[in-house]
């Protein structure tokens, strides 16, 4: 298996993946939207709300602003022995404001110093004059198999590598050229070229224009070219490659309990 970095930012990366199946490059696609673990609000104690939202808004909108922090700083509520909550847990976030002002996700002042908005200018709501919002919001590890707040991954994709032959019988006439509408095509010393194949779309537009058939348009089965954007709870380096433990993790646990049923 080989990776190739095309791009990369804070929240998003694209990359080149050879040497795998398509199962195993949705497997990492699929990880990286379900099987991360993080840190999310998942209930709010609202003791004064005024706004234009109603309580039940106003915490779906909180519980989908991602928050940085290390999940494995706690334990899931599940596998925690307390029944109501503890600093293992869970960890307590408070917003209190009062109109006229836009409330922002920078608002929200955590307990742990750790855990704040991964992106601090996400607007909450809009008070006016006398109207205010005082709620206790309670942030808990989960995963995006559970519910989507705790989802890493906000937009991750795969396709295949694109293939563009041209055989001996191109008569240079120039009609691909025109016919690509990503403008990858183009003509050197007589011929045609492809100058960025991972732009192409597979559209065979060019296969089409090509009146002697010299074009062949197809993909490469075990390449492919991946793009993977997080929400700022992690980095998207980090999302990935945790993704990609995850799945070791899982293919570990396969084959210990395989070897103990065999044994």
């Amino acid at each position: 298996m080989e990776v190739e970095i095309i791009s990369t930012s804070e929240d998003r990366v694209e990359f080149v993946l050879s040497g795998v199946s398509s199962a195993f490059a949705n497997a990492l696609r699929r990880a990286a939207l379900s099987e991360i673990p993080k840190i999310a609000i998942d209930e709010l104690n609202v003791y004064n709300n005024t706004s234009v939202l109603f309580d039940e808004q106003l915490a779906l909108r909180l519980a989908l602003v991602p928050l940085k922090g290390d999940p494995s700083s706690l334990v899931p509520r599940e596998e925690c022995g307390c029944e109501e909550g503890c600093p293992r847990c869970q960890v307590v976030l408070t917003l209190m404001a009062e109109g006229p002002c836009t409330v922002h996700a920078s608002d929200l002042v955590s307990t742990d110093p750790s855990v704040v908005p991964a992106e601090p200018n996400i607007p909450i709501v809009e008070l006016f004059e006398g109207q205010v919002v005082a709620v206790e919001a309670i942030a808990r590890v989960g995963t995006g198999r559970q519910h989507a707040k705790w989802q890493v991954g906000v937009a991750c994709g795969y396709k295949n590598m694109p293939k563009v032959e041209f055989s001996e019988a191109c008569d240079g006439c120039g009609e691909c050229v025109d016919a690509c509408p990503k403008h990858i095509i183009a003509m050197e010393e007589g011929k045609p070229i492809i100058t960025d194949i991972i732009k192409c779309t597979m559209c065979r537009l060019c296969e089409q224009a090509c009146e002697v058939g010299a074009i062949k348009v197809g993909e490469i089965e075990d390449v492919f070219v991946m793009k993977m954007e997080s929400d700022r709870s992690y980095t998207a380096h980090e999302m990935v490659c945790e993704a990609a433990r995850t799945i070791a993790r899982r293919a570990t646990s396969m084959a210990e309990q395989l070897g103990e049923l065999i044994t």
